[in-house]
Formats: C-alpha cells, sequence, structure tokens
C-alpha cells in the first residue's frame, strides 16, 4: 500500500498541472482518482488565478484506461456518472487544457487526452480505443470527440477494430496536436502553458467556448454566439491593453479584469 495521492497538483505562474499518479496500474482510473480528477477540475475551474491546466501521467504512461481490476460494487449506474462527471468538469472548463501525452493513452485514457484543447505526444506514445477488446462500447465522451476530429469512418475504424496507432498515425489523423521529443516534452509543454496563462482569459474562454459549440450551430446561431461573446471581451481591460501594448510595442498584460465603470454598471 502506498500514502501517495492518486492525483497530484502543482500550480506554477497561472499554470495548474494534474499528474495521475497510480504508475504501478499505468495510471489507470480507479473510483478515487475519479472522483478526485473530477473535483480538481471543478475547482481549477472555480480559481481565477489558474489560466491553463496541463493533464498528465507519472512515470512514462498518461492513462491506461478505467481500472477494471479493482473491486468496485458500486451501482453501475454510479460508476458511469464518475465518468461523466469527468467528461463534462474537462469539456466545460473555461481555461485552455493541454495532455502532456507520455507513453500509453488508452480507452477512457485516450478520450481524457482527446477531451483537452490541445495534445503533445512523444515519438514513443501509443494510443488505443481498446472498448471492444474489453467487451465494452466506447465511453467519456470518445463518440462525441472521435467523429469531431477524424470523420466518421475512421472513428468507426478507430473504435471498432480497437488497433493501437503510434503518435505519427495519431498527428497525422489530428489527434495529436504536436509530436515532441520525451527530452523536449515538458520545456515544450511548459511553453505553450505559459503562452495560454498569459493570454486575455475572458477572451479565451469565450473562443474555446464558441469552438466547442460551433461545430453544432448553423453559422446564423454561430455569428449570433461570437456576437455576444465580442461585446464581454470589450467590457475587459485586456481590449483596450492590446490596443495600448501594439501601439507602444510592448507584449500585453492581460488580467481579465472588468473595465465598466461601476456609474455604468448602475444604469444598465
Amino acid at each position: 500500500m502506498t500514502d501517495q495521492p492518486v492525483l497530484l497538483c502543482d500550480d506554477r505562474d497561472g499554470v495548474r498541472t494534474l499528474t495521475l499518479n497510480r504508475p504501478r496500474r499505468k495510471n489507470a482510473i480507479n473510483r478515487e482518482l475519479w472522483v478526485a480528477l473530477a473535483e480538481a477540475l471543478i475547482a481549477a475551474g472555480k480559481d481565477r488565478g489558474v489560466r491553463a491546466v496541463v493533464i498528465t501521467g507519472a512515470d512514462g504512461a498518461f492513462c491506461s484506461g478505467a481500472d477494471i481490476s479493482t473491486p468496485d460494487d458500486s451501482h453501475p449506474v454510479h460508476k458511469l456518472q464518475r465518468l461523466t462527471d469527468v467528461a463534462l468538469a474537462l469539456h466545460e472548463l473555461r481555461v485552455p487544457t493541454i495532455a502532456k501525452v507520455n507513453g500509453v493513452a488508452v480507452g477512457a485514457g485516450w478520450n481524457l487526452a482527446l477531451g483537452c484543447d490541445l495534445v503533445v505526444a512523444t515519438p514513443e506514445s501509443t494510443f488505443s480505443q481498446i472498448f471492444s477488446k474489453r467487451g465494452l462500447s466506447v465511453d467519456l465522451g470518445g463518440s462525441w470527440l472521435l467523429p469531431k476530429i477524424v470523420g466518421l469512418q475512421q472513428a468507426k475504424r478507430l473504435v471498432l477494430l480497437a488497433d493501437t496507432i503510434d503518435a505519427a498515425e495519431a498527428h497525422a489523423l489530428n489527434l495529436v496536436t504536436w509530436v515532441v521529443g520525451a527530452a523536449e516534452i515538458d520545456a515544450f509543454v511548459a511553453e505553450v502553458a505559459a503562452r495560454l496563462a498569459a493570454g486575455p482569459p475572458i477572451a479565451l474562454a469565450h473562443s474555446k467556448a464558441l469552438l466547442n459549440e460551433g461545430a453544432d450551430r448553423t453559422m446564423r446561431d454561430a455569428l449570433a454566439n461570437e456576437a455576444r461573446a465580442q461585446v464581454g471581451n470589450f467590457a475587459t481591460v485586456d481590449s483596450a491593453e492590446a490596443y495600448a501594448a501594439f501601439a507602444e510595442k510592448r507584449d500585453a498584460s492581460f488580467t481579465g479584469q472588468w473595465a465598466v465603470p461601476r456609474s455604468e454598471q448602475k444604469n444598465a
């Protein structure tokens, strides 16, 4: 037995890194870890100091999926609700998210990575929608995510045959954003996360939501949503700061703070 927490949390310069910490099981997610991960994602969304989230796994593996080897006498409805809580918390998280895939990403573990906004993998990383080999159907949002990313036929191929693919093929299918050497991945992800954390938080949150929702909307719906979001952006100090930084040839400092004077708020 170990006293190590199943989920590690590290904050640095606005970036919160969540590390799945069950290395002896290749970070397979058991009941305790499902609950901890959902709580951590919800907490990140409520913490204004968090500007980006990185999800990774400990000791050379990302996540080998749900841990089916651990006894769990919960009703299946409750088991699946734990998965739903994680998938929705990740999808609805307002700040940008990065999956740092170091090693295997299998089943729900792969869909956890796909639920992030950006995915960085090493050349050694491997991926599989292993569900059918376990007598199960796809879960953790894979049935929604995969067709949107790779199209219906490739999604069916990956899920029905449960093939294992390497990072190069995953990248070619747009399932991985970048492939980076194992020695460079930590620094690479840290740089991308820092860029996201330095961005305008309200504008990035609006853009993320617009992109997530846009694929299911008409052009008219998308334009209306964009207009509403842009009004909210103009009401922050970030818009004026961006223009000022451009004029002064310096880097902008974004805070997301509300810029409308109190007198105007009372009259609104």
